[in-house]
């Protein structure tokens, strides 16, 4: 996550009306398909709706796989210089890495090039081919960390998190009825360059087919808090039901405004959201009361420091946020 600071206009909240209540209600009732129609037959609202049927259940994501990611960032950064930073040998490495295990389970990969710094930086995409293709989904994170540390929490975290949920959709074989799309940045840490740079490179028509672009830079916080995007309150929704059910409450955060990959698909009109667990600022006692932790510390003590590595990660706190993509991405593209 950068630094830098930008308020925006929160969107109003939207309003369920008695017609879409009855037929949440009646398709409780019923018995349906796991997963969505393929081939585009099936009634296809926009996020968070259903497919016309009961939408396959998201997997639990396996923490200890994610950890396993986590682990392999830093053997990368410890071989590279002690980071993972753009321009840096490490970052290309780490992006080599993601980049095998995908194509190992069937997506189809696609290396973007681009120049920051006088350096060339790369964003990796990956596209699963079955499903829908009318709308994607899209889910991303920065590979990139600062050159001053490994960057495991920020933004390791975020980047295994989606990359053990496109496992888990592979694994699944899912068919959801709309397109899914992971991505991982470059030059994030330079000013969100990367997403800026492929948000741009999308025709008119290409940018209008995204219909949620979900965010997910530094998910386990050591002093975490619990934080969901606040810029659309339908798909806020989505994550903020699920951490009710948790028993987790969760908060906006002014922290995410302006300063990560979302922000050139929010300024682009795509809608956005994603979660949080926090970076330098510090938590209130009011938080700590609520979620735990120590009142009057940053989130994460090593942001953007040589500490940042896989001994600060709470491994609860990224095994809740991990679920949570999971649970968005199959929720949002059925």
């Amino acid at each position: 996550m950068i630094r830098g600071h930008h308020r925006h206009q929160r969107r109003a909240a939207l309003t369920a009306s008695a017609s879409t209540v009855l037929a949440l209600a009646l398709l409780g009732a019923g018995g349906a398909a796991a997963q969505a129609d393929p081939e585009g037959t099936a009634d296809r609202p926009r996020s968070g709706g259903s497919s016309g049927g009961r939408a396959a259940e998201a997997p639990d994501i396996d923490v200890a796989a994610v950890q396993r990611d986590l682990k392999d960032l830093q053997s990368i950064a410890e071989a590279n210089g002690g980071n993972r930073a753009h321009g840096r040998p490490g970052y290309r490495a780490s992006l080599d890495h993601v980049k095998k295990k995908l194509d190992a389970v069937g997506f189809k990969t696609t290396v973007q090039r681009f120049t920051s710094g006088g350096a060339t930086g790369y964003n990796l995409i990956a596209d699963w081919p079955k499903g829908g293709t009318d709308a994607t989904v899209m889910a991303g994170s920065h590979l990139d960390s600062v050159t001053s540390g490994p960057g495991i929490n920020d933004n390791g975290s975020g980047s295994a998190g989606i990359l053990e949920t496109a496992l888990a959709v592979a694994k699944a074989d899912l068919k959801p009825a709309k397109h899914l799309r992971f991505a991982w940045w470059g030059a994030e840490e330079r000013g969100m360059v990367g997403s800026a740079h492929y948000v741009k490179s999308l025709s008119k028509g290409e940018l209008g087919k995204i219909d949620t672009y979900l965010n997910f830079d530094m998910i386990g916080s050591p002093n975490a808090g619990h934080f969901v995007y606040d810029d659309d309150a339908a798909v806020a929704s989505v994550f903020k039901d699920w951490f009710s059910t948790k028993g987790v409450s969760t908060e906006a955060s002014e922290e995410t405004n302006g300063r990560s990959d979302h922000a050139p698909f929010k300024q682009a009109g795509v809608t956005v959201g994603g979660t949080f667990t926090g970076a330098g600022e510090r938590k209130t006692q009011a938080q700590a009361a609520k979620w735990g932790g120590e009142a009057g510390r940053p989130y994460d003590p090593c942001y953007h420091s040589a500490c940042d590595d896989t001994s600060n990660i709470d491994e609860k706190v990224l095994d809740l946020h991990s679920d949570a993509i999971a649970h968005a991405v199959w929720k949002l593209s059925s």
